[in-house]
């Protein structure tokens, strides 16, 4: 007999080191086969190849009696799909049983964009801030300024190595997700904001400390994800967007890039996705920007 806690092991060893999912990722998926670990603990089953459809089914009915978002239950179903599909290749299971499973189609939100010139303005003032002594606010800059100017999600720009940047050719070499390498440009703005970070704040903080980290807390060692978003929340919150995590930047550089004609595979490679439809919910966004500029300026809109 295989148990449920035996497979959910081993299906996070083959995400790990087979897919290759970050540690994030990995945790995402455990927590929602965690969630479904409660219903089976109702059926009193401990036994994988003894789980059915109607068992599956009512873990999804009560996830919707728990008012969750549509998105949320759709992903959880999905981590669900992808746990048994495995398990009936690997052959824990004679039949999957999440086959047939089927979940609410999760909406499509637009993403939060900032205004470039809101970003413009916040970038500027950072900057003035970053002249002074305080290697924090230098790095604070470069971290606002190098997640725009690049697209980077968070946990991409946190795992930067001194030698991930090339400052000749304004290049950032980037590990993904799928731990996926990828060359991503930077602007010239992002290039002085590393370069005034590494030459008058990295070492003032770094200690003794032996890392190879870009950027540092101030213990000296690598800047962690929850610091870049409570930073960059701090400082979107001054724009007119309010509030937001780092991934508002990335979406304000692809919406931003699209509006300046930007090609759309183009923007698909810099920002490392997978799918080119992924990427084309960024020109929703962009035609929604036209409509409303329409609306407001056109006389006979």
């Amino acid at each position: 007999m295989v148990t449920f806690a035996a497979a959910v092991n081993s299906f996070s060893d083959y995400l790990k080191h087979e897919r290759g999912y970050s540690n994030n990722t990995v945790k995402a998926y455990l927590n929602d086969l965690a969630d479904l670990q409660g219903v089976l603990d109702d059926y009193l089953t401990e036994d994988l190849s003894l789980i059915s459809t109607e068992s599956l089914r009512e873990w999804l009915w009560q996830l919707n009696q728990r008012d969750l978002a549509k998105s949320s239950i759709a992903r959880k179903s999905a981590s669900i799909r992808a746990f048994f599909a495995w398990a009936n290749d690997k052959k824990l299971v004679d039949q999957n049983p999440a086959a047939r499973l089927k979940s609410p189609k999760a909406s499509r939100t637009l993403p939060k964009v900032v205004s470039a010139t809101a970003i413009n303005e916040l970038l500027n003032e950072m900057a003035v801030q970053a002249q002074g002594s305080d290697p924090q606010l230098m790095r604070d800059y470069a971290v606002v300024e190098l997640l725009y100017s690049s697209g980077l999600r968070v946990s991409e720009l946190v795992g930067l190595d001194l030698d991930s940047v090339d400052f000749s050719r304004n290049l950032l070499r980037v590990t993904g997700k799928g731990s996926k390498e990828r060359l991503v440009p930077f602007g010239a703005p992002a290039k002085h904001a590393v370069e005034n970070w590494l030459v008058r704040g990295r070492e003032t903080l770094r200690h003794e400390q032996l890392t190879d980290a870009l950027f540092l807390n101030s213990q000296g060692k690598r800047l962690g994800v929850r610091q870049v978003y409570s930073l960059v929340a701090k400082q979107l919150s001054q724009t007119p967007t309010g509030a937001a995590g780092p991934h508002s930047l990335r979406h304000s550089a692809a919406t931003h890039l699209l509006d300046g004609g930007a090609d759309l595979r183009a923007v698909q490679e810099l920002l490392g996705h997978a799918s080119l439809g992924t990427t084309q919910i960024y020109t929703h966004v962009s035609i929604d920007r036209l409509k409303s500029g329409y609306k407001s300026a056109h006389p006979r809109a």
